[in-house]
């Protein structure tokens, strides 16, 4: 009799297991979760218009997964925006940099001169000593080409942005990088020197935030910087390598969670900063649509240029979001001109704070991203004395603009679709599996 007894309270938990992990959502710090689980939330986090934008966060979530991210993944893997010209080498401007690398992913992998296209190739190539094509590990194949351009492309200019640091008609000390060989993500860049980087660019360049007294355009600035900053905290998360004795990579997101989320301004300014970059984007348009797209192979250029104009022509997009943000309600009144060329020597200098990043890879991906925003900014806010902007863009410009909103819109679209698995996790409303057996083995002792 007390066989069946407790053959039968085993067969009511199992039962009871089952049923509840039929309701708990399964969630991986591992791997993507079940997408049911974050489709199924009773109310959007984020409502309303998005702060100093014409676009709420539902249309923005909606057209990043249906539009944009679709897009613009396309488009950052053609030959024409997959290279990015870089300065990686670079004496810091402010301090000597002792940062210190802890994995091979620091390092940023060369693109063999066989690999460009031929609109890429140079006239000339900087000789260097044989040590300098080695790579921290000393594979050859993880080295950094040093091949540089005179002309890049037919059309394209080559002029400096006033709003960055980087001189970029300085050919000599340039080198070609593919960014889809050299992904953004974690690489082991922590302590003092990384904290330093930040403590710079808000301490030293960005005006006190909040405060009463400061300008929409001075808050705008410290927005922009802010909605960047969690954009990079969200790459490092969502692309982290969770084992480094099996080099196992997955979703971090409690450093999701503790980086980003618990902070909703933060959230809020990736969403302003993506409508920003985007704005600038449709701005150019025309620009954009007409431009050069040649690297010699006919094919993948005329799907470059088709991608492009899906992106800026979209119906969904004007119809929903047709701007996101208006830079017209900027710079007015006397003090205009005066607080622009402040605002603009202060992301200058932030600019240049890249120099001093010591992450080798972390220095790629800042210098390409803050010269993304930097060419935003150009375009918003670079206009000649009729008010109509100076759209005139160098190749790297297009470029890092382009791969800017890309990355932009892979952290929403992240925030979006984890960001309610990440806060469950934090906040203790999931049952973990260790609880779960904790339980049944308590149930199973008290039985028999």
């Amino acid at each position: 009799m007390r066989c069946r007894w407790v053959i039968g309270a085993f067969i009511a938990i199992v039962l009871a297991i089952a049923l509840a992990s039929r309701t708990t959502p399964k969630i991986s710090l591992f791997g993507n979760p079940n997408k049911s689980c974050h489709c199924s939330q009773d109310k959007h986090k984020y409502s309303g218009i998005v702060e100093d934008c014409c676009c709420d966060y539902e249309t923005v979530d909606h057209l990043n997964e249906e539009v944009l991210h679709p897009l613009l993944q396309e488009l950052v893997k053609t030959p024409f925006f997959r290279y990015f010209k870089v300065k990686l080498w670079c004496n810091c401007p402010f301090w000597p940099d002792d940062g210190m690398c802890l994995l091979r992913d620091c390092s940023v992998c060369e693109c063999p001169e066989s690999e460009f296209p031929k609109s890429f190739k140079k006239p000339y190539h900087r000789g260097l000593p044989s040590d300098d094509l080695m790579c921290q590990e000393g594979k050859p194949q993880a080295a950094v080409d040093h091949t540089v351009d005179s002309k890049a492309f037919r059309g394209w200019t080559e002029t400096d942005n006033p709003w960055t640091y980087d001189d970029e008609t300085d050919n000599s000390e340039m080198t070609y990088v593919n960014l889809q060989l050299n992904l953004e993500r974690y690489t082991g860049y922590t302590g003092p020197s990384a904290r330093r980087i930040w403590d710079a660019v808000y301490s030293e360049n960005c005006p006190k935030y909040p405060a009463e007294e400061l300008c929409q355009e001075e808050k705008i600035l410290y927005k922009l910087i802010s909605g960047l900053h969690s954009s990079i905290s969200i790459h490092i998360a969502s692309d982290y390598l969770l084992d480094e004795a099996t080099n196992l990579w997955g979703h971090n997101l409690k450093l999701m969670y503790y980086q980003v989320l618990r902070y909703p301004y933060r959230v809020e300014n990736l969403y302003f900063t993506f409508l920003f970059v985007l704005r600038a984007v449709t701005k150019a348009a025309n620009y954009l649509e007409q431009a050069e797209y040649d690297t010699g192979n006919p094919t993948e250029d005329l799907k470059t240029q088709s991608l492009m104009r899906q992106l800026l022509y979209n119906p969904k997009l004007q119809a929903a979001c047709p701007l996101p943000f208006d830079e017209a309600k900027l710079w007015k009144g006397q003090r205009g001109p005066e607080l622009k060329q402040k605002v603009q020597a202060q992301f200058k200098n932030i600019s240049a704070v890249m120099d001093c990043v010591g992450c080798e890879k972390c220095r790629l991906w800042g210098k390409l991203q803050v010269l993304g925003l930097g060419t935003a900014l150009k375009v918003l806010f670079s206009v000649n004395g009729k008010g109509h902007s100076h759209q005139t863009l160098q190749r790297n410009e297009v470029i890092a603009l382009t791969n800017l909103l890309n990355r932009l819109s892979e952290s929403v679209k992240f925030v979006h679709e984890m960001g309610p698995a990440a806060e469950n996790l934090i906040e203790g409303k999931i049952s973990s599996p260790a609880r779960l057996n904790g339980l049944v083995q308590r149930i199973w002792a008290s039985i028999v």
